[in-house]
């Protein structure tokens, strides 16, 4: 191993959170995982503009990262795809697979505050990214299939508590394969948002929906209990 000469007396610095010394970095075991997550930051800290992200395509042209990651047993492209999936895991970086021109592209993220909304916003379809978009997920009429918070996390975006809580009271209200098709319907029209869904089923109940049904039709309830509920305001008699 040659010695290092030192650092130069004009040297560029990359920052990084506190946090990763604190918390992360006692965790980290795996040395791939370690320099690549060290090479993500350095390359988000010399990006300008919003959202500051990286790509595995970057990530892979990156001579000085896959020189250090020959060292690594195996091909050095695959302990990149190992060591990005181990700092996903670890919740060091967000990880979204998006679309260009038919071929998917793997983009990065810290996880910080401005990532976590940046995220979001891309999920959501309020943020645009240049040559990228949102990949059209498979929703397929399964014998099981996935329950509603599921669908939301893999078609619309994170599923916080208060997005659950209110999926949960909409469960009181709307049989469940209304709100399954209320997601469908705001992901064929590439709306990703909650609020429009529960436009969806506020306009279902109100108008009825195409094929002539309605909530009343479907289940034998107390004919009062929409008019009580949270969405009484919405339903005329």
């Amino acid at each position: 191993m040659e010695q290092f000469k030192g650092f130069p007396a004009k040297s560029q610095f990359t920052a990084v959170p506190n946090a990763f010394f604190s918390a992360l970095l006692p965790q980290i075991s795996d040395i791939a995982e370690l320099k690549t997550t060290l090479h993500i930051f350095q390359a988000l800290y010399q990006k300008r503009g919003y959202p500051r992200f990286t790509s595995y395509q970057e990530l892979l042209a990156n001579k000085s990262l896959m020189s250090s990651l020959k060292e690594v047993k195996g091909p050095p492209a695959e302990a990149l795809r190992n060591a990005l999936e181990m700092a996903t895991r670890r919740g060091t970086i967000l990880h979204l697979a998006l679309d260009r021109d038919g071929e998917t592209e793997d983009i990065y993220l810290v996880n910080d505050e401005r990532g976590r909304q940046a995220m979001a916003k891309i999920q959501a379809g309020e943020l645009k990214l240049s040559g990228l978009k949102l990949k059209e997920p498979a929703l397929i009429d399964a014998e099981e299939p996935p329950d509603i918070f599921t669908l939301y996390e893999q078609n619309i975006g994170m599923l916080t508590p208060m997005i659950a809580e209110e999926l949960r009271d909409a469960l009181k209200v709307y049989p469940e394969s209304w709100i399954r098709d209320a997601i469908k319907e705001a992901v064929n029209q590439n709306i990703r948002k909650k609020s429009y869904i529960l436009a969806i089923l506020e306009r279902w109940i109100t108008e009825g929906r195409d094929d002539g049904t309605y909530r009343g039709d479907s289940k034998k309830t107390d004919p009062d209990k929409y008019i009580k509920g949270k969405y009484g305001h919405i339903v005329q008699r």
